[in-house]
């Protein structure tokens, strides 16, 4: 596989870097409305031979402008900036969003960024897209400004990509939004849709109260991100994800997805208060995962997290459990 070309930072763009055509957006998730985004721009590139870069923020805006607003993030960085290359861009622009870049104008931000760092011909973002200080740019001074410094602007619906039923909301875009409120509803088969892959939640492996091994069921308990999305209490169907280099989302690098049962809840039956978020792989024993940082794939609900009346009863259901994920991982291989 291809190495993915990141630059972390303006200062990062090779002196070299020819002209290229340009998507921004925070792309959290990589959904199907940001591929479509990507696609658009790859066309736009191919009329005109260059290459195509993804401009990027972490942490969100949100984060540094509105930080009780900030939302549950869909991906890591690392996750986003492969899932865009695997969309097809050509190299990840990620820039720090800080106070001072917020503070930028949109002229300044058009200049830094697109002009001088990128060489831009083209630019493609969505309909509804603003930048530069207090949000006060849009896609018609974008244009105005491409018009400028001689790069055109592409802007898309944000119905681009298709539109979805979603409950009592009806038609809706595809939106990192729509995805949090699946994840947030533990609806991850919805949300799969959205995103044309399982939602994942990453972390590292740490210690819990060891009662799995007891019962017969060793799990990985994942201590996650920051602002992770973390889907409703259940039990689900997914994977536990390695790499080789021990990241959920390594340069390159092939992953191995383990089929497995995922518990998220306080374990009420062994009347517990902390949230725990653990994986039983399927059939092992023998992994020794502490400290190693992991992935959660999530394919399907199961069920509820519930309440059992001692052990027995929940043994024979988390052998149901354990059958119904071993049904769906081996109908929808990771």
């Amino acid at each position: 596989m291809q190495s993915i070309q990141r630059f972390d930072g303006i200062h990062a763009i090779p002196a070299d870097w020819g002209p290229s055509v340009v998507c921004i957006g925070v792309f959290d998730g990589v959904h199907r409305g940001h591929r479509a985004i990507v696609q658009a721009t790859r066309d736009l590139a191919h009329e005109v031979s260059v290459k195509v870069v993804a401009v990027t923020f972490d942490p969100h805006p949100s984060a540094v402008v509105r930080p009780d607003t900030q939302p549950r993030m869909l991906s890591t960085l690392d996750h986003r900036v492969a899932l865009l290359h695997k969309a097809g861009v050509d190299a990840v622009l990620v820039l720090t969003f800080t106070p001072e870049l917020a503070s930028w104008t949109p002229a300044e931000f058009v200049d830094r960024v697109l002009v001088r760092g990128l060489h831009a011909t083209g630019v493609v973002v969505g309909d509804g897209f603003r930048f530069g200080h207090r949000a006060s740019g849009d896609v018609g001074l974008l244009t105005s400004l491409g018009a400028t410094h001689g790069f055109v602007v592409e802007p898309l619906s944000v119905q681009v990509g298709a539109l979805v039923e979603h409950g009592d909301a009806g038609q809706v875009a595809w939106s990192s939004t729509l995805v949090r409120q699946c994840v947030l509803e533990g609806d991850v088969a919805e949300a799969a849709r959205a995103l044309d892959r399982p939602h994942r939640v990453e972390g590292e492996v740490v210690h819990g109260d060891h009662r799995g091994r007891d019962l017969g069921y060793p799990t990985a308990n994942l201590n996650p991100v920051d602002h992770a999305s973390v889907p409703a209490d259940g039990v689900y169907a997914g994977w536990l994800v390695r790499s080789p280099s021990g990241t959920a989302e390594a340069t390159g690098a092939r992953e191995t997805a383990l089929p497995a049962a995922i518990s998220i809840g306080t374990n009420p039956t062994f009347d517990g208060n902390d949230r725990r978020i653990e994986a039983y792989v399927l059939d092992r024993t023998d992994l020794d995962l502490y400290g190693e940082h992991v992935a959660f794939d999530f394919a399907e609900r199961l069920r509820p997290t519930l309440t059992f009346d001692g052990v027995e009863p929940l043994l024979e259901q988390m052998a149901l459990d354990v059958e119904r994920s071993r049904a769906i991982t081996d109908a929808s291989p990771a």
